[in-house]
């Protein structure tokens, strides 16, 4: 099993990742991002060495999923689209909102019956496909996901549930997009659940671009359960026009090896973000998670808030960036990361960074990182609580900032009970 960085692809996997009778343009977008893809470097993460983690083992051979899937899905759980490997098991969008021109399909659907649409969109704003190596890795091998598109004016009051799960029960390219486009003044919530059924070696790419076009709003949450055996690269952007907003929440509960980029590009006068992660790290996991947020509109706005808890040996890294371009008067950067060490053995790291190319702004940050607070815990366990149970109590406390801006309470409640396992699991607590 060769490195990520060592690692050369075969190029029968961009034929592999081809959908049927898919468009000449994105077929010529695949082609120009091959080219890329040996001549581009790969994205750093700072204080993270991932180089040796086989994030880029695409199987040359996949194999074929056998049995029902519907089965290992809860069924009441009330999503609209749910995917499982490339195999789409559920498009449930309702007559109502179909009948306000709201688009839901699985990616292969779109290019064949949106093409025009997603040609404007798909790796033209938020995600292009030279910035690195695995960018340009994603937009060749793309093999699966989602097209969410909002028109103009539509207001949708409960939130698009989204499912795509990892299917490890084979070897399986899993490199799954989400493309979501507001249209201007729309307003809309997305849940998006990411997880894994099967206990096989797989490396997961999940790429999701949100366009905010003029004045709309979206409110994007995401629980991700990524298995132990996956390795996984997240990129998640946001492109935001005039007075557009995007709110970013994000629960990075994976139990396998993870690094991240979370970014909004905030290009509009008066276009505003606000991104929250959560994260824990348990055994001898590695996460890195880069969060940017970067100031190009008059008057943009954009806010980070990292919090993470760490177990055992493992390891957290938190870069923010918050980037103030030359013009973008009036912008606004604020971040704040924190990191709670449960364990002496855990390594864990908040690197806050300011990059200001223009004076009449306000900027600042905040990091911390440190070990539990003594006195809330003997305060607990003095009025009768286990130690294990007022760790979990303080560490709920420490999450709920972010935790209460999940729209859907079944799925907060579901956060709520992936971390109660995680931290049930702890070595050595009592």
């Amino acid at each position: 099993m060769l490195s990520t960085k060592a690692r050369k692809l075969n190029p029968a996997l961009l034929k592999q990742a081809r959908f049927d009778n898919e468009p000449e343009w994105l077929t010529n977008l695949r082609d120009e991002a091959w080219k890329q893809v040996d001549k581009l470097t790969l994205p750093v993460f700072d204080k993270v060495d991932y180089h040796s983690w086989p994030l880029l083992d695409f199987t040359e051979t996949e194999e074929q999923p056998t049995g029902d899937v519907t089965s290992l899905l809860d069924p009441t759980e009330n999503y609209h689209f749910v995917s499982v490997g490339k195999k789409t098991i559920k498009n449930d969008l309702s007559d109502d909102l179909k009948s306000k021109g709201i688009i839901l399909t699985d990616m292969k659907t779109a290019i064949r019956d949106h093409s025009e649409t997603l040609s404007k969109y798909l790796f033209q704003k938020a995600v292009k496909y030279k910035e690195n190596r695995l960018t340009a890795v994603n937009a060749a091998l793309m093999n699966g996901g989602t097209f969410l598109y909002v028109p103009d004016n539509v207001d949708i009051k409960d939130p698009i549930n989204l499912m795509a799960v990892q299917d490890s029960r084979v070897k399986e390219n899993f490199v799954n997009h989400t493309l979501i486009v507001a249209g201007a003044n729309s307003h809309f919530s997305v849940l998006q659940r990411v997880s894994t059924i099967g206990e096989q070696t797989n490396p997961a790419h999940v790429t999701v671009e949100i366009i905010a076009e003029d004045s709309s709003y979206v409110k994007f949450s995401a629980l991700d359960t990524l298995a132990k055996n996956t390795y996984a690269y997240y990129n998640r952007r946001g492109y935001l026009e005039s007075s557009a907003r995007i709110d970013w929440t994000m629960g990075v509960l994976n139990d396998g090896h993870t690094v991240a980029d979370f970014d909004s590009d905030l290009m509009g006068d008066g276009s505003h973000t606000e991104m929250q992660t959560v994260a824990l790290s348990t055994g001898k996991q590695v996460q890195g998670l880069d969060t940017q947020v970067t100031n190009y509109g008059r008057h943009s706005e954009g806010n980070i808030l990292q919090r993470g808890v760490l177990l055992d040996s493992s390891t957290l890294i938190f870069n923010g960036v918050g980037k103030i371009i030359h013009g973008a008067h009036g912008a606004k950067a604020q971040q704040e990361n924190r990191v709670l060490m449960l364990s002496p053995k855990a390594h864990g790291d908040a690197n806050p960074i300011l990059l200001i190319d223009e004076n009449d702004v306000i900027a600042g940050h905040a990091a911390s990182v440190g070990q539990i607070n003594k006195k809330q815990l003997y305060y607990l366990m003095s009025r009768g609580l286990s130690k294990k149970v007022a760790k979990r109590l303080v560490v709920r406390g420490f999450l709920g900032v972010v935790l209460r801006d999940i729209p859907v309470a079944d799925v907060r409640e579901q956060m709520v009970e992936m971390m109660e396992r995680k931290l049930s699991n702890e070595q050595g607590t009592e």
